[in-house]
């Protein structure tokens, strides 16, 4: 889909009225069941990046689209342009101002990077900016990596914001799991191959680098004890499991980036250090040990709220300052209280208090309170003209407080043993629509409608449209959303209405030839009476009771079909829900279950299943691994030399959908812009998916994906084979490897 939206990126930048001088770049596309298509852009200007210049174009399938296609632009922002862009405050004089600007956050040991040319356009009009990233320490210890926004022309500050995500705002929390480790050797490794490769890392009370990859003899790590080194990183691991699992089941989404691939985990980072932190540029979460180096800030709702940040920033990339910024932490929030409540842990039950277990306070207190978020003392309930000045942890309130009044409504209430009493801004009752509908709806809203700068009035507007996309706008979670909304000051009331029949979408469906299945479609109507359900489109083989809902059969045709289910009440009112279901040829039996197969994949138990020439898998600092320590390393020897890299994986033959995915970097002396001196080879038994050479040479790693689905049921060898000629040398990295099976 992003290949096929890069293609056309001069079209629709046209079709949507931008300038001559405005480009686009695809960074995400969303398809509903219905197949209409949420594609999310940034934004340059004559080559400049345009900071607040990205947009969602949403294009109904063909069969509905009748022309019809409509744009989410951040603030609105349909065009962007500046006079000039050349500068008159200079990129030297912007850096020394940034870093004046840190040093006045009371920043330790603060760095300016080099400035960056872009043009700014997160509020107001659009202005030619210096784009300064400063780096240090925060004031509490926390990594700092200061953005600094400098009019280019007057030297004024335009915006500032942190690019470092905090959490402040027999495991320790969560008692005895089962987590997911692998056995290198004699030695059990916190690597668990199941969820994309994440693995855990002690820092060992440093403040950078990767850390040491966490160990045990045994395979029974920790003892629920905070003063056990190994107790952080049971619960860091199990956090980030149960989160993978989390948004996996509940959203289908594979991983922060939806690719399949894991972050990893750091713990003990620095001493006494009492929070915890996202990074997009490590692509990690790192947590401190708490003030007596005995309460580590693991618990699971702090891991789901980390690991949300990073989707956050892959998604609607919600500015971490101002409303946009609250409404970041109150994503991270919302989902890692949905995390807390789907591990359905009886050591740390689901509840809508966050950090609860970690005692920040040191008096038993939660860090946040969902219901009433003002009872922290600091934290708005509602939304105010000035709520953006708060800091972001603070302003994040009233979007926890909507996201609260839209699952459980007001008034008083019991839940797992923890009593609430949730308010309104105006006094006005709210009835909920269950935290499983709520979660469904924030996730489409941030994932397919929020944009950069989103603020409360754009996030209830994306909110809603993100239910009448999902029940449609008659239904009572499409009411239920603005209700809540207005429960915290931000638009008006909806009449829940008194008829309508609302059918609970399934989702996309998958089955095999051959494979009897059975699913339950759910609705209900406001007038009471029998239902009736009817469906077409569905996989030949398959039917629908017209009483019960419930659609059974054996599939016998494999292919991709448009279903939809009509439900009837007693009055003659209707509700639908369309959706894909996917049936896979049997391919010769089985079925099939998402994981990944390689070992080893990240490389980082050095010399191991793999089969290489020697030095090809190596920890060297001349070339950066891009996780962990280790990388394979293909030639790069400037003389006539070959490397392999190799290893056999049987694909289990129920497993159509299985792809094959790895980090690659190229870096070459070679000049030439025509000749491919050096190459790589990539193969799956006798089959070539590609072949790379020193012209594909560029900086950092690049994600390459290909489809094993032809080896269903077989053993085949994947193979790296790097030829470099007589002089100059071509390096091939790859790091991250997976193969994962669906």
């Amino acid at each position: 889909l992003i290949k096929s939206a890069s293609a056309k990126t001069g079209t629709t930048a046209r079709s949507i009225g931008l300038g001559a001088k405005e480009k686009l770049v695809v960074k995400d596309v969303v398809k509903d069941n219905d197949g209409t298509l949420h594609t999310r852009y940034e934004r340059t200007y004559a080559g400049l990046p345009v900071l607040g210049g990205d947009l969602v174009v949403h294009t109904p399938p063909a069969s509905q689209a009748a022309g019809t296609v409509s744009t989410s632009f951040n603030n609105n922002r349909r065009t962007v342009s500046v006079k000039s862009t050349t500068a008159t405050f200079g990129k030297s004089a912007a850096q020394s101002k940034a870093l004046k600007t840190a040093k006045a956050l009371d920043a330790t040991s603060p760095a300016a990077e080099s400035a960056r040319k872009v043009i700014w356009a997160g509020e107001g009009t659009p202005k030619l900016a210096w784009e300064t990233v400063v780096t240090g320490f925060q004031d509490d210890g926390t990594p700092s990596k200061l953005h600094v926004i400098t009019d280019a022309s007057t030297g004024a500050e335009l915006s500032r914001f942190e690019g470092i995500e905090t959490g402040t705002g027999n495991s320790q929390y969560s008692g005895t799991v089962t987590i997911g480790t692998t056995l290198s050797g004699s030695t059990y490794q916190l690597y668990d191959t199941t969820r994309g490769g994440h693995k855990t890392y002690s820092l060992n009370n440093g403040t950078s680098g990767t850390g040491t990859l966490m160990t045990d003899t045994d395979d029974t790590w920790g003892t629920g004890s905070g003063s056990n080194t190994q107790t952080a990183g049971v619960d860091a691991h199990y956090g980030a499991q149960v989160t993978w699992d989390f948004y996996k089941n509940t959203f289908g989404r594979s991983g922060i980036k939806n690719d399949g691939v894991a972050a990893y985990s750091r713990v003990h980072y620095s001493t006494a250090y009492v929070n915890a932190f996202w990074d997009d540029d490590c692509f990690c979460m790192t947590y401190g040990d708490g003030t007596s180096s005995t309460h580590a800030l693991t618990s699971l709702d702090v891991a789901g709220h980390e690991m949300s940040h990073g989707v956050t920033s892959n998604t609607a990339g919600l500015n971490y300052t101002g409303e946009s910024g609250g409404l970041n932490e109150a994503t991270s929030d919302i989902f890692g209280t949905g995390v807390e409540f789907y591990a359905a842990n009886s050591t740390d039950v689901g509840d809508y208090l966050i950090g609860e277990k970690i005692d920040i306070n040191g008096d038993g207190t939660p860090l946040r309170y969902m219901d009433e978020p003002d009872k922290d003392g600091s934290s708005a309930d509602s939304w105010y003209s000035g709520v953006g000045n708060l800091d972001v942890h603070y302003s994040s309130g009233p979007a926890n407080h909507m996201f609260y009044l839209l699952s459980e409504g007001s008034g008083s209430k019991t839940i797992n043993g923890v009593t609430y009493n949730s308010p309104t801004s105006d006094g006005v009752a709210v009835a909920g629509i269950g935290r499983a509908a709520a979660l469904q709806i924030w996730y489409k809203a941030l994932t397919t409608y929020m944009t950069s700068s989103t603020n409360y009035a754009g996030a209830r507007t994306a909110a809603l449209n993100a239910a009448a996309a999902l029940y449609g706008t008659s239904s009572t979670q499409y009411a239920g959303v603005g209700n809540a909304f207005a429960g915290i000051n931000v638009g008006s009331h909806i009449t829940v209405p008194t008829t309508g029949v609302t059918v609970t979408n399934p989702g996309s469906q998958t089955s095999t030839v051959g494979t009897a299945v059975s699913l339950q479609i759910s609705a209900s109507s406001t007038n009471g009476g029998t239902l009736t359900y009817a469906a077409t489109g569905l996989p030949t083989g398959l039917s629908i009771s017209g009483s019960t809902g419930a659609v059974s059969g054996t599939p016998t045709t494999a292919g991709t079909y448009s279903s939809t289910v009509t439900v009837t009440d007693s009055t003659g009112a209707t509700g639908t829900a369309s959706f894909t279901w996917t049936v896979n040829s049997s391919g010769g039996g089985g079925s099939c279950t998402s994981t990944q197969l390689l070992g080893n994949a990240g490389f980082e138990s050095g010399n191991t299943t793999w089969t290489a020439t020697s030095g090809v898998i190596t920890s060297s600092s001349s070339q950066a691994a891009r996780t962990g320590s280790y990388k394979a390393w293909l030639d790069g020897y400037g003389a006539t030399h070959t490397d392999t890299l190799s290893q056999s994986v049987t694909i289990p033959s129920g497993c159509t959908g299985t792809t094959f995915t790895f980090y690659l970097h190229i870096d070459t002396a070679e000049t030439t812009t025509s000749t491919q001196y050096d190459k790589l080879t990539v193969t799956a038994g006798s089959t070539t998916l590609a072949t790379y050479s020193n012209l594909n040479a560029a900086s950092g790693y690049v994600q390459k994906s290909f489809s094993l689905s032809a080896f269903a049921g077989q053993t085949v060898t994947l193979k790296f084979s790097g030829v470099e000629d007589s002089s100059l040398q071509t390096s091939f990295v790859v790091d991250d490897t997976a193969v994962t099976t669906s």
